[in-house]
Formats: C-alpha cells, structure tokens, sequence
C-alpha cells in the first residue's frame, strides 16, 4: 500500500470531518423542522441536500480507513456544534437557515478549489471526487439563495460568525 503523503493525510481528515459537520448541520435543521418549525417545503430541500453530504462523508470514511488515517480529535464536538447550528439557524426562520447553508458553502468551495489546484496526478480519483463534491456544495449554495437566503442587515454578522466557525474548524481538524 502507497504512503499517503502528509499534505492528502490533512486533506482526507479536514474534509471527513467538515462532510460530516454538513451532515450534522441539516440533522439539527430537521430535528428543529421536526418539532418547533413547521415548513414542509424547507424540509424537503434540507433531506435533498443532506443526501449529498452523507454520500461526501461516506466516501471520506472509506478513504480514512482505507489509507488508516486518523480522524481529527475534535469530531464530538464538531457534531455538537453543528446540530447546534443547524438547530438554531432554523429557529431564526427560512432565509436564517439558508443563508447557514449558503456561508458554509461559499467557504467550502474556496476550501476544495485550493485542494484541487494543489493535488497531483497520483491522486487523480480523489480530486476528482473531491471535484464533484464541489460542484455539489456549489449547487447547494445557489439553491440556498433561491431559497431566501441573505445577507443583508442583521445576516451580514451571521454571515461572518459562520464563516469565521468554518475556517477555524477547518484549521483545527487539519492539524488534530
């Protein structure tokens, strides 16, 4: 079995940890759709979507056992944080809860782009998953917009305090 490099090691990791982060995200958005919030609607595109995330993060799985890379430490916490947000972006109404969607995404595709500029050809199927998990995230981004989502007035600090949690989260899981 080929040594995987460190730098692929890092990439496996952060995006195991941020797929499944998405997950738990639209888990908490459907546990607060389930019990407080009534929107069929917002719930259907919520399961479409988190039906991508799961096939991401399975993918992610089975290249972490398969190449026996260690996960990053701080998974319990991420999945508390992110029910935790997908839960109370839903509290705060439809386009609160898109525009979570819409800020995680926006850092995620930056996130993937710079993992794809920077893998070689002997990881060619995974950049290649990892291409098509972008134009999925992409694709989740403009479908937030479609849905309500915004920056304006009050959002904008929402905007920025999710983007803020994503980065750090990333730099985290990276490393640990």
């Amino acid at each position: 079995m080929k040594k995987t490099s460190s730098k692929v090691e890092e990439f496996i990791r952060v995006d195991h940890a941020g797929e499944r982060g998405a997950v738990k995200i639209y888990e908490g958005q459907l546990l607060a759709l389930n019990t407080l919030v009534k929107n069929e609607d917002l719930k259907k595109t919520i399961e479409e979507m988190k039906t991508h995330e799961i096939e991401h993060c399975q993918f992610f799985e089975k290249e972490i056992k398969k190449r026996n890379i260690k996960p990053t430490k701080f998974l319990p916490l991420w999945d508390l944080l992110g029910v935790g947000l997908g839960f109370g972006s839903t509290l705060l109404g439809k386009k609160a809860a898109m525009l979570c969607t819409a800020s995680v995404e926006e850092v995620i595709d930056k996130h993937y782009l710079s993992q794809i500029n920077q893998l070689g050809p002997e990881e060619k199927e995974l950049k290649k998953k990892i291409t098509k998990f972008r134009d999925d995230e992409l694709h989740h981004k403009d479908i937030a917009y479609e849905e309500g989502a915004t920056k304006k007035g009050i959002y904008s600090i929402m905007d920025k305090i999710i983007k803020t949690g994503s980065k750090i989260a990333i730099n985290i899981s990276e490393k640990v």
